[in-house]
């Protein structure tokens, strides 16, 4: 008794000798597990440094008060001026301009040097992002064109979420077990020693604490991990389908 063979139509699966040929592809893939880390922490830093994330910090319970008289709807008034001034076009005059309402001015001048030199550190982070996101789209473009350029898509996104997730993980562990270590290490990588520390009545103490940079910290963390889980979750689910 004949039976008639059937055919299921299958993604087809890619000898392993013929990626050994195309190096693009794999620089391909070595790219984007570089790049998930980065550009997704640099989304949630950005992320963070949005309104809602002041108006949940500062608005919830056992956010440490201002010993010198900032009340809560102080804060959420005078902090986002910082944040703007990382983001925008604008000089150092921004903040130099401010002034409380008795016509102190509200930032000294070694708080307006660091100032200055936040913004170019956030400049050139957002800058990398941009640039990060400009080359995966092309490349997402391009290597989806063909079976082997997915595969090397799946491949590299699943390492880079498994490399975020190692590297978050290590981060988030550091920051809770030795926070002011880690506080240290992070400010004297991207500044100049002592130019970031400030009195306890420095206007950019009262309103970022330590306490405010602890919660930045696992807030960064946790949506990045998850985010990182997310993408590994939808890469595994592809995988699946394409080998059906």
């Amino acid at each position: 008794m004949e039976t008639t063979p059937t055919t299921e139509i299958t993604e087809p699966i890619l000898p392993e000798s013929s990626v050994k040929d195309r190096p693009s592809f794999l620089l391909a893939r070595g790219y984007f597990t570089i790049a998930v880390p980065i550009l997704l922490t640099l989304v949630m830093v950005r992320l963070v440094m949005m309104p809602w994330f002041l108006e949940i910090e500062y608005n919830r319970a056992g956010f440490p008060p201002d010993p010198y008289g900032f009340t809560t709807e102080d804060r959420l008034e005078y902090a986002p001026y910082a944040l703007n001034y990382l983001t925008n076009d604008a000089d150092i005059s921004y903040l130099g301009d401010l002034l409380f309402p008795n016509g102190v001015p509200m930032y000294n001048s070694r708080e307006l040097r660091h100032m200055e030199d936040v913004k170019v550190v956030t400049r050139n982070a957002f800058m990398l992002l941009g640039v990060g996101s400009v080359i995966s789209i092309i490349l997402l473009g391009l290597l989806s064109r063909s079976v082997a350029g997915r595969r090397e898509i799946r491949l590299g996104l699943m390492q880079g979420s498994v490399l975020t997730l190692s590297v978050i993980g290590a981060i988030v562990v550091m920051a809770v077990v030795m926070w002011d270590t880690f506080f240290t290490l992070f400010h004297d990588m991207f500044f100049e020693s002592g130019t970031w520390r400030f009195a306890f009545s420095d206007t950019l103490i009262r309103l970022f604490p330590q306490q405010f940079w602890f919660d930045a910290a696992l807030a960064i963390g946790g949506m990045t991990t998850l985010s990182a889980l997310l993408i590994l979750l939808a890469m595994w689910q592809w995988g699946k389908h394409a080998t059906r």
